[in-house]
């Protein structure tokens, strides 16, 4: 059995990764990096920082092949090492700016992709290894996210970090104008701060935005939701409001639910969604919340559907697995 070492960082999100893992877990013989530390008096950096190297050494040389899920701190380190097997990363997003200039592609063997947009922007920054970069689509449990019939209440929803990435600041704003003009959305926001921090400014800012709106019954806040399907089951129209996603599992998740999704026009957006479905400004999001609240309901039935049979065609998991198992058994 080919030895698979596994790298995902402590502080790292095994959210898009756990199903994959398992998957990995049951064909190859996995090894998977785990940081030690020490706590000395005096000199716990120095030690700690070379078990860490070491560490990372030790799975690079045991293994017949190298997975990284992020192309981060982990691989940066890696790739600046003596390479003794073949690496394969997945470069979700964030990555591309944060990590991808600090680390050492000479010695990276594949970079999968999860999106076509993200895949071209590695590309023009680094032509000379194009011939390493693969597109294979996040993707979601049809299994566990599956289409659930619903009433139409003018319920939307975001999954997501309170961050200001995500413009839920001006989500807000968008339901207290559709208000004024005489409707009656709701926005159920499930998710925490960015980095756990409540203190941060615009999560601060965001809940006292809906205070002085006097927006309390229409915009309601969850927190990290444990179970994203069954909370997705209540929303009529997901919203993904992002500036900037790699390929955005929760948008994936609120598809295959049943779920009407409208979401601003972030690079790659288009790979998931129909052009109907994805907007520019605030005005256009509006007209599109509206238009959509005045169809009939086997319209928006069937609208739904037509999303659903996307995520099952493009963005399901099984396929996914499979073809990240074909570019680690390319590289052996």
């Amino acid at each position: 059995m080919k030895k698979l070492g596994i790298f995902v960082g402590e502080n790292e999100n095994w959210t898009f990764f756990k199903e994959i893992f398992e998957d990995f877990a049951s064909r190859y013989q996995v090894n998977r990096f785990q940081r030690k530390t020490v706590r000395t008096p005096v000199l716990s950096r120095r030690i700690n920082d070379r078990m860490y190297r070491e560490g990372i050494h030790s799975v690079l040389k045991n293994s017949d092949v190298c997975f990284f899920e992020w192309a981060s701190e982990l691989l940066a380190a890696a790739s600046h090492m003596p390479k003794t097997a073949p690496i394969v990363t997945r470069l979700h997003s964030f990555e591309l700016a944060d990590w991808a200039p600090r680390i050492h592609w000479d010695h990276v063997d594949k970079v999968i992709f999860v999106s076509e947009a993200i895949r071209r922007r590695f590309i023009d920054q680094y032509p000379a290894h194009a011939g390493k970069a693969v597109l294979v689509y996040n993707a979601i449990s049809t299994e566990k996210f599956f289409p659930v019939p619903r009433q139409f209440d003018f319920s939307l929803g975001m999954l997501c970090t309170i961050a200001p990435i995500k413009r839920v600041y001006e989500a807000i704003l968008v339901i207290s104008e559709l208000r004024d003009l005489g409707y009656s959305p709701t926005l159920h926001i499930a998710g925490g701060p960015a980095n756990g921090n409540v203190q941060n400014r615009y999560y601060l800012a965001v809940h006292r935005l809906v205070e002085k709106l006097d927006l309390q019954q229409a915009v309601k806040f969850y927190g990290h939701v444990d179970k994203p399907a069954f909370w997705l089951q209540n929303i009529d129209i997901y919203l993904s409001n992002s500036y900037w996603e790699g390929m955005q599992t929760s948008l994936l998740e609120a598809m295959a639910t049943g779920c009407y999704c409208l979401a601003h026009f972030w690079d790659g957006v288009e790979e998931a969604l129909p052009p109907d479905n994805i907007y520019t400004s605030d005005t256009d999001l509006k007209q599109k919340l509206i238009f959509y609240s005045q169809l009939t309901e086997d319209e928006r039935t069937k609208r739904k559907n037509q999303l659903v049979e996307i995520v099952c065609q493009k963005f399901n998991l099984a396929n996914t697995k499979a073809m990240l198992r074909e570019v680690i058994d390319s590289v052996s």
